[in-house]
């Protein structure tokens, strides 16, 4: 059975452009900086999100984790959104390896407020963690792929850096920020201090992330890489097919809102409750009523469409360069046939 899968824009495979480019992709070994298609790669990255450097590593949360790393001090504390992907999805890392504290913020849409920051700031005190790092995320994934606007951000890390701290931006999605928000990419890192992209979703490389920032922030995030094991060799294959993610797919993303947007409205039509950022892009995030999201996913997936659960009753839907217009027709019908 041919499945439409909405589960996540991460199940993309690579398109021929790229696998002809990993097959012919000149290599060296990189942990000795000696690979031509990762240091183009980096020195592409760091233009396109206007940093000094930027460093290519094998996931997305090893690039939030080394920001953490390089940024803070055991028992530092970081300020993050209750809903963000590096305090609700990346296992506890920032304890396990940096031996940071998050302090969890409320925010509508996956943002908090610099009036929210402040409040949470408390005074110098020896009993107190010594505040240290913001963390960002831009799209927000648990608010339903909600962009954040630049003037939402820069008034949160005007603040911030007022008060000595540093900002770092999990920006996996943020060309889809950028596409939804009409900003270029470094007009959006304006206010950061590093910033980490995912390859492997919207863009759809098969592979990888990478980290930017200043020059000696990346210096020390290449030996962390290495400490963590990210430290890899003849990664050019994977480079090679990165670089033409960054050339063939920001120019798809267009489409990939459109599509949700006409499942959003085509859910709507139906009486399902769709949760509608102010700024939506790529994601479709519903509340069931009577059923749980796993009863609703689990019919879904015999009408052969696929999606997956944020929690007991949220289910999300991803549209990606993989899926089509007849896609989003398939999940509507079956949404269509156990309507709430």
């Amino acid at each position: 059975m041919k499945y439409s899968d909405f589960r996540s824009d991460t199940v993309t495979k690579p398109s021929q452009a790229m696998r002809r480019a990993m097959a012919a992709a000149e290599v060296g070994d990189d942990v000795y900086q000696e690979d031509p298609s990762v240091n183009a790669l980096e020195a592409r990255a760091s233009r396109l999100l206007g940093m000094e450097a930027a460093l290519f590593v094998p996931t997305g949360t090893m690039a939030n984790q080394i920001a953490i790393l390089v940024h803070v001090d055991r028992g530092d504390e970081i300020f993050i959104h209750r809903d963000s992907h590096a305090y609700f999805y990346e296992a506890g890392a920032a304890a396990m390896w940096a031996g940071a504290t998050f302090h969890v913020l409320d925010g509508d849409q996956g943002h908090f407020s610099e009036d929210t920051l402040a409040h949470s700031l408390r005074p110098p005190n020896i009993h107190h963690p010594r505040p240290r790092l913001v963390m960002l995320e831009n799209t927000h994934n648990r608010a339903g792929g909600a962009a954040i606007s630049l003037e939402k951000m820069q008034a949160v890390s005007d603040f911030a850096r007022s008060q000595g701290l540093l900002v770092h931006l999990d920006g996996a999605r943020l060309y889809n920020a950028a596409i939804a928000l009409h900003q270029p990419l470094e007009r959006l890192t304006e206010p950061v201090d590093s910033v980490s992209l995912c390859l492997s979703k919207g863009l759809g490389a098969p592979v990888g992330s990478l980290l930017a920032g200043s020059h000696a922030f990346i210096a020390s995030a290449r030996r962390y890489r290495k400490a963590l094991g990210g430290g890899m060799r003849q990664a050019g294959v994977l480079a090679a097919a990165a670089l033409v993610a960054l050339e063939e797919s920001p120019g798809l993303l267009h489409a990939d809102h459109r599509r949700a947007k006409r499942l959003t409205q085509g859910l709507m039509a139906m009486n399902f409750q769709v949760i509608i950022p102010e700024v939506p892009t790529n994601m479709v995030l519903l509340q069931t009523r009577s059923a749980s999201s796993l009863n609703l996913i689990e019919r879904l997936k015999r009408r052969a469409v696929l999606a997956s659960s944020m929690g007991p009753n949220l289910v999300r839907l991803v549209t990606h360069r993989d899926l089509d217009d007849d896609d989003v027709d398939r999940a509507l019908d079956a949404f269509a046939s156990i309507q709430p």
